[in-house]
């Protein structure tokens, strides 16, 4: 499959700036895999297409202020330094973007806030990376306190506007528990308390994995040969007990449905030679693109993607690659909003 394959037209006003008013009152488009079918309707409505048995696999990585604003030892120079990954906790050594990059070399001392946070730039990594270390004294608990403080809300830049105080509630699922990334799985921020009671009631199974995701979900593809693409490596960890039900439903011939293609990844990383989901933890570089055999997922709720992104590709290796294009015009065409504040799809 090429690259180009996965280009379409997408004006920038169809890219959702804000959430909806209500998570659940989002639009939802239903795609049925097998014949192509199209349904509109709110994502409220998701309850009616699970049944008792069925298991909806969530994503329950926690986003944390990743972007900090601080200045340059001496020049004081504004510079913007984005959380990456931890490296060593002991040692607050974090992987870092840095802009402008040209004015960060190694050696340099960065200040934020008051100087209540300092790092020191110990290593380039690529052009705009670099490896940074907090020289911070206090308990773990305090340091990611003073990054929460310090922080912004990591919105993506193709959301054009200025991080708000609402965006660190509404860019984060309700249900977000282990902080450590980077950026939200979005087809989770449609997801409320009432919502979730209701798939209960029905006796709709929800359990989680984490995976934490990178901004290596949203970096360009830069081939056109898509088998030459690698994709960064995110760490995820399964849980028995999402093992056992994930299992149980697909010996009972139930739908286990993805909550997004980061659990799916995580889903589809961890598969025993029998066909079956195994708990574990580890790093995966999973690159799900058109043709892919699903080996776990049968179903799957996710957002409208941009043109090109490796998170269309996978919707579209799931839902198949034709009917995913087709109902990407039939959501311009019916005004559905884009990205990660933008409307929901459920593939079944």
């Amino acid at each position: 499959m090429k690259l180009s394959a996965f280009k379409f037209e997408l004006s920038e006003d169809k890219i959702a700036k804000y959430p909806t008013e209500n998570r659940d009152e989002s639009k939802l488009m239903v795609l049925h895999r097998d014949t192509g079918e199209i349904e509109h309707k709110m994502f409220k409505d998701i309850v009616d297409y699970f049944e008792e048995g069925d298991v909806l696999v969530n994503n329950d990585t926690k986003v944390f202020p990743a972007r900090l604003y601080g200045q340059k030892e001496k020049t004081g120079a504004k510079i913007e330094v984005f959380l990456l990954r931890e490296l060593n906790p002991e040692m607050h050594l974090w992987d870092v973007l840095v802009d402008p990059a040209r004015k960060i070399r190694v050696g340099n001392k960065l200040y934020f806030g008051e100087g209540e946070l300092v790092a020191e730039v110990i290593d380039n990594t690529t052009s705009r990376g670099r490896t940074i270390r907090f020289l911070f004294d206090g308990t773990d608990e305090e340091f990611y306190k003073t990054i929460d403080t310090l922080g912004e809300t990591p919105l993506p830049r193709t959301i054009t506007r200025e991080t708000e105080p609402e965006d660190r509630e509404r860019f984060q699922t309700i249900y977000a528990k282990n902080i450590g990334a980077v950026a939200a799985p979005v087809a989770g921020l449609h997801f409320t308390k009432q919502v979730m009671k209701r798939m209960e009631i029905k006796g709709i199974d929800i359990v989680s994995v984490t995976l934490h995701i990178g901004l290596g979900t949203f970096r360009q593809v830069d081939v056109e040969d898509l088998t030459k693409h690698k994709m960064d490596s995110e760490n995820y960890a399964i849980i028995q007990s999402t093992a056992d039900a994930v299992n149980k439903a697909l010996d009972n011939k139930k739908r286990v449905c993805s909550v997004g293609t980061t659990s799916m990844r995580a889903l589809e990383s961890s598969v025993s030679a029998g066909g079956r989901l195994k708990a574990n933890e580890a790093w995966t570089d999973k690159f799900i693109f058109p043709e892919y055999e699903f080996k776990i997922c049968n179903a799957l709720i996710t957002n409208f993607h941009l043109p090109e992104s490796t998170l269309l590709m996978q919707a579209a290796a799931f839902a198949g690659y034709d009917k995913i294009m087709n109902a990407y015009k039939v959501a311009q065409k019916e005004g559905y909003r884009f990205f990660s504040y933008g409307d929901a799809m459920l593939i079944i």
